[in-house]
């Protein structure tokens, strides 16, 4: 297990490497300047000039390096920078940094996605087990569709939807923003829907398998109550394949839907990452991918590591 952990701890700067890169190259080729950018900063020519130096906009290799040494802390510790882990300053949102809109985004965005995460297991686990334990029945044929609608239609629809009916014609909900229980409503059910439409599927696919299975017949001849070889037999091998999926998931999820937090007016780091790209904000657009590449990673580890715990006989080479 230790030995697991440290080597994906040692793949972790070799992988956001590659991404940095790759992010670097698409970004840079993104028509447009940000300095000239008509809903952003408008400075004079003269000044353009020197922020295009200062920043190192003037040569791909300069920012490519440059940021790179700045935002892993190589720079701090050869002492060519005053502070680790430096994101820049962002081109588009005067007096701000990269570092400070992340902090006052990120948390936004791990909120929305952690309670979206929390209704998508509630939602996918219970009509899984209901479809799987009962396959061909009424229910499972309801969750079915459920699962298909969610999977089916995209995001900006359903909270189109959402907002609609329950913002503008009922009015129980607010349409948009952030400040409260309230406001997080839409949004997270919104966010919620497709990953729990896929968790329904992996479920029941699985629950189908495992109540066929030798040792589920086996409990079922001893006696054993029906809900208890469903919750503690089958439903554990059955929870395999969806843990393995709850790893990205989780991740995008926490780091937030872009289009979610754009229809609902979230102030997330979704939303700022979409407007860096709309205005060519290479430093925002960098410091959005690598937070957003650090976090699934990690999570990718923790799943890992959490499908070893439960079940031990699962070697991970």
């Amino acid at each position: 297990m230790i030995g697991l952990i440290i080597r994906r701890l040692m793949q972790l700067p070799i992988i956001l490497f590659a991404i940095y890169t790759i992010t670097f190259c698409l970004a840079w080729l993104i028509p447009g300047n940000p300095l000239q950018n008509p809903e952003g900063r408008q400075p004079p020519p003269e000044v353009q000039q020197a922020m295009l130096e200062q920043y190192k906009l003037d040569s791909p290799w300069r920012f490519y390096w440059d940021y790179l040494g700045k935002a892993t802390g190589i720079s701090w510790v050869l002492g060519a920078h005053d502070r680790p882990f430096d994101l820049g300053p962002s081109l588009t949102h005067q007096d701000w940094t990269v570092n400070e809109i992340l902090a006052a985004g990120l948390p936004v965005s791990i909120t929305l996605g952690l309670l979206a995460m929390l209704l998508a297991c509630a939602i996918g686990l219970t009509a899984g087990v209901i479809g799987g334990v009962k396959p061909g029945s009424a229910a499972d044929f309801a969750t079915l569709l459920i699962a298909l609608i969610g999977i089916s239609l995209p995001s900006f629809i359903i909270g189109t939807v959402l907002l609609l009916v329950f913002g503008v014609w009922l009015k129980v909900v607010p349409i948009g923003g952030w400040g409260g229980v309230r406001y997080t409503i839409l949004p997270a059910v919104t966010l919620a829907l497709p990953f729990a439409a896929y968790i329904a599927r992996l479920t029941r696919f699985g629950m189908i398998d495992e109540m066929s299975s030798d040792y589920v017949r086996t409990a079922r001849a001893k006696g054993v109550p029906q809900r208890q070889v469903v919750l503690k037999h089958a439903m554990k091998n059955a929870f395999l394949p969806v843990l393995s999926y709850l790893g990205p998931a989780a991740a995008m999820a926490m780091t937030g839907s872009f289009v979610v937090e754009k229809v609902f007016a979230v102030p997330g780091i979704g939303t700022h990452f979409v407007n860096a790209v709309l205005s060519k904000d290479l430093t925002l657009i960098m410091g959005v991918v690598l937070v957003y590449s650090t976090m699934l990673i990690l999570f990718n580890l923790v799943v890992d590591v959490l499908y070893r715990w439960v079940d031990p006989r699962i070697e991970m080479g």
